[in-house]
């Protein structure tokens, strides 16, 4: 049996159902190509994220033997607090994963944090004009580090919502989109330095 169009043409039953496949495949078609590009630049917009991480961390690692030699002049002050700080700013330059990022930036975190905590034991130290400049260059890094860390971890929530979300996590898995991991480094101002005495029980 034919069915006839408004414009007077006839189309079989058979043609019918191939007109509506061509239809349904073009259809699923743009659906799965919108996906796929909404992934590609929520990818990229990582990407971009995470390259502004990469910045900042580098200046951070940078800012850390010049904070070290400054602090270095004091004779009595901890030796195992800056080698501290020295391993652990090593170990965060090998990192790679975001997982490893993480870790080892967190522990150059603490690592820093004890480092000012104990600074605060000597005056002379504190007033140093260079240990003042030092350590304003730090808190500088720290806040363009945090605004990077929000930029990335917007980025890193939009794209893992896409790879988890239909269609688009089939996309995902066809494609090989995997969620992307949070920046999750704490600033060294996030929580309250430890107050550290030198000084023996009275």
């Amino acid at each position: 049996m034919a069915a006839t169009g408004l414009v007077g043409l006839t189309i079989t039953g058979g043609g019918m159902i191939v007109l509506v496949t061509a239809v349904t495949a073009v259809a699923v078609g743009g659906i799965l190509a919108l996906a796929y590009n909404r992934l590609v630049r929520r990818q990229n917009l990582v990407k971009e994220g995470s390259s502004g991480i990469d910045v900042q961390l580098k200046r951070r690692h940078d800012l850390v033997p010049p904070l070290i030699a400054c602090v270095q002049g004091y004779a009595s002050f901890e030796r195992s607090v800056l080698e501290d700080v020295i391993r652990l700013r090593t170990a965060a330059d090998t990192a790679t994963t975001m997982a490893e990022i993480n870790l080892e930036e967190n522990r150059l975190t603490a690592g820093l944090k004890s480092l000012f905590a104990v600074a605060e034991a000597y005056p002379d130290l504190k007033a140093n004009a260079n240990f003042a400049q030092l350590s304003t260059q730090l808190v500088e890094i720290e806040d363009a580090l945090q605004y990077s860390r929000r930029y990335y971890n917007g980025a890193v929530r939009d794209l893992n919502i896409a790879v988890e979300s239909f269609p688009s996590n089939l996309v995902a898995g066809w494609f090989g989109f995997p969620p992307a991991d949070y920046f999750e480094v704490e600033s060294i101002g996030e929580r309250a330095v430890p107050r550290v005495s030198l000084e023996g029980p009275s």
